[in-house]
Formats: C-alpha cells, structure tokens, sequence
C-alpha cells in the first residue's frame, strides 16, 4: 500500500528533475555553443591578422631588402638559371642607382627584355654622384643645403644609405651640383613608406631646375610635380617661367601607383629645350620647347610636399647627374670608339641592370646599320677591393654587354670581342665617390 502510494511521487520527481535537466543542458550546450562560436571567431581573426602581418612584412621586405627575398625563393626551389645569374658579393664597390625589384635575378631575364626598349641614356660626363656612402647615418648630407632638415638613414639590415627628406612648408633641398650645361641627364631612386589612404591626395615630389641657386622660386625655371601616394592615380604636373612668366602649364594624366608602390628610379634627360622623363621602363613627358634658352638654367632643387609629420617617410638615393646623354651612335661611328658609365650592374657583379638598356640599345643600332664594324668590349672597375677580383669583374662585366647584344639584339657573336682592365686604368679619383663613378664604365672600341 505504502509502495503504491510513493511510485507516482518518485515518478513525478524524476520527471521533474529529467525536465529541469534537459532545459540546464540545452541552455549549458546554447551557451557552450556561444562562447565556441566566439572562440572561432577569434581564432579566424588571428589567423587573418597573422596572414596580414605576413603579407605586409614581405612586401616590405621586398621593397627595403630584395636580396633577402632573393635568397628565400632560392631556398625554396632551386633553379639553375637563377643560380647562373646570382649576383657574386664580392664587396669591391659601393651600390649604384637601381629600378625597383630589378636586383631580383630570378626576374633579370624578363626585365631585361622589358628595358630592351628603353630609350633613355645617360649622361657620359658624370658632374655629380651622391649615395651618401660617406655620410654619417643621422646627419645631413654633405653635399646638400636646405632650408628645412633631413637625415641620412639605412633601412633594416642593409648597408645602402637613403636621405630622408623631412616633412615641412615650403622646405627645398638643393645638392651641390655645378652650373647644368645645355644638355644633362638626372638620375635617381625613391621611395615612399607609410603613404596610404589617410595620406593627402596631394602628396608629391617636385622637382625643379632654375636660374636661382635659393629656396624661392626661380624667375627661369621648369618644375615637374610626381604624385607620390600609391593610393591615387594623380597625373604629372608640368610647369615653366620665363622671365618670371608662366608659359606652360598643363597636367599630364599618368597613373603611376605601379611604379610609386615601392622603390621607383627616375630619369630625366634635358636637351636644350627638350624634356623627358621616366619612371622605372616608361616614359611619361617628352616635351619638346619647355626648357628656357639662354636663361642660365643651373641649379636642380627637390621638394616634398602635403606628407603628414609623422607618418609619411620619403627618402632619396643615388643622385647621378652628367653631362650629354643624347646619341651615342653618332660618336661612335665618327670617331670609332666611346666610353660610357651609363651601364650599371649589381654591386660586385657583373649582373646588367635593366635600366642600362638604352645604351646597348644604341651601340646594337650602329652594329646593325654599319654591318662590317666589329666592336671591342672593354670593361673597368673603381680600387675598391682586390686587385684580382677586380680584373675579373671588369671581364666578366664585358662579356655580359656582349651576351646582351647577341641576346636581346641578335648581334653575330664574331663582331664582338671582350676584355677586362678592372682599375688600372683610371679616369677618376679613386678616392671619391665621383672618381669611383666614373672608373665604373664600359668601353666600345671599332676594330
């Protein structure tokens, strides 16, 4: 009786307590769910920020140290062209100026076909050179005035020196470079960190060649206004005075982002009144009466301008500017030999820089139209380094201006021989960075 009586209470209390768990259990699951759901979420946002971080390293990386980048591909997968083309570190020389990414040597082979076109050539007579190797990293230039303030930096753990333009109104920077002839060339690389869409719209980098060796503007001058934020397309903007007045005014529609995305060379070639510029392999200006004439156009100037304080970085290296730079071909045939410092190649190597195309592309012009002229390739190097690993390196430095002939132009290998003086043969003080410059050259002789 007693045991019929406490079945349906037991009953009832098992049921009640079989509910009440279900209910604890489904709100336990609903919130274990919760926090697992949250958990995931910030394991993805972690991964993504790791990926991110990643990315942004090597980008970097790829822009402040692209021998490292080299050397990871290599480790990666091993081919034996890249290892034909890796640049030799023998330290014998200091940097000299070169395009973005082209120290790459997996790339060289595409880029040079890209530069095979490249038309601008350099200057033959070097009047000034400038890769702050002499500097003291966190002073000012020594061969630099200004009104404003900058310093000179190296980036992570490479040796090359970079001047960091610092932000401010209306600063110039004036190198000290001697009265501009009537015709010169100008070279040099930049770049720009921290630029992004929070910076200006109007950030850009101007640079200007006048009659007034100040920091105001000058009564006979031309200025050109490159757009430096990757973030925009922007366009060139031109501008000249004559006698104080303006005569051409104009902007030239140029979407650069490509090129200004990490470190970009210039190169601007002045013919009289004729003007030109290139950033990396194109051209963007070629304009024909801009310069004035007779106005005594003699100092180059460089101002930055709408970089936030703090934020935006830009920095300059490699200034290079020399005398002619107009036709080589014309020289040679005429007097059947010339010399040029306009073929650059990798430090202690005798890897051809893309840029250097434009002159083998005219000395390839004068073979294929003179068709019994046979050329002698002779190569030369600065003091830097051992006497032996210099002659060497000036010898394999010609036979690689030879494999370019016979490899992107198509010249019969028997019109070309080569040969090597490394640094006996001077044309410069070895003892300044100018002298080493122009020891640095490459010599085509008729034979």
């Amino acid at each position: 009786m007693k045991f019929h009586k406490i079945l349906p209470k037991t009953i009832l209390c098992c049921l009640l307590l079989f509910s009440f768990t279900q209910v604890a259990s489904g709100q336990f699951l609903k919130k274990l769910g919760e926090r697992a759901e949250k958990a995931a979420e910030r394991t993805v946002e972690n991964r993504v920020d790791k990926e991110a971080t990643k990315k942004t390293d090597a980008a970097l990386d790829g822009v402040l140290e692209p021998d490292k980048k080299d050397s990871n591909k290599k480790k990666k997968k091993e081919e034996p062209k890249a290892q034909a083309n890796t640049p030799e570190k023998t330290g014998s020389e200091p940097s000299t100026a070169s395009a973005p990414g082209e120290r790459a040597t997996e790339n060289a082979p595409k880029s040079i076909t890209i530069y095979s076109k490249f038309d601008f050539v350099p200057g033959d007579k070097l009047l000034f050179f400038d890769d702050f190797s002499n500097d003291f990293v966190g002073d000012f230039p020594a061969k630099w005035n200004t009104n404003g303030t900058g310093e000179v930096v190296t980036m992570n753990d490479s040796p090359d020196k970079w001047f960091e333009i610092k932000p401010g109104h209306n600063v110039s920077y004036i190198p000290d470079v001697p009265k501009l002839p009537e015709e010169y060339t100008i070279e040099f690389d930049f770049l720009g960190i921290g630029l992004d869409a929070k910076s200006s719209t109007t950030a850009n980098l101007a640079i200007t060649v006048g009659d007034e060796n100040t920091f105001v503007n000058s009564g006979n001058q031309v200025q050109i206004q490159i757009p430096i934020n990757p973030h925009y397309g922007g366009s060139i903007r031109v501008d000249n005075r004559v006698d104080g007045r303006g005569e051409i005014n104009s902007a030239v529609n140029s979407d650069i982002r490509e090129h200004i995305s990490r470190q970009a060379h210039v190169s601007i070639a002045v013919n009289k009144q004729r003007y030109r510029l290139w950033i990396n392999e194109s051209k963007y200006l070629d304009i024909p009466r801009i310069v004035p004439v007779g106005k005594g156009i003699s100092t180059l100037k460089f101002k930055v301008c709408s970089l936030i304080d703090g934020k935006d970085r830009f920095f300059i290296r490699n200034l290079k500017v020399a005398e002619g730079g107009e036709d080589l071909r014309r020289t040679l045939i005429a007097s059947g030999k010339v010399s040029t410092n306009g073929i650059l190649f990798d430090s202690g190597s005798a890897n051809i820089q893309p840029p250097s195309m434009g002159v083998i592309l005219q000395i390839s012009q004068v073979l294929q139209q003179e068709k019994d002229m046979k050329l002698r390739i002779v190569g030369h190097t600065d003091a830097d380094g051992n006497d032996g690993t210099n002659l060497e390196l000036s010898k394999k430095r010609a036979e690689a201006v030879k494999a370019a002939l016979t490899s992107v132009y198509n010249i019969a290998p028997d019109r070309l021989e080569t040969d090597g003086k490394g640094e006996s043969e001077p044309v410069g003080d070895n003892t300044t960075t100018d002298g080493k410059s122009q020891n640095r050259r490459v010599e085509f002789l008729k034979i």
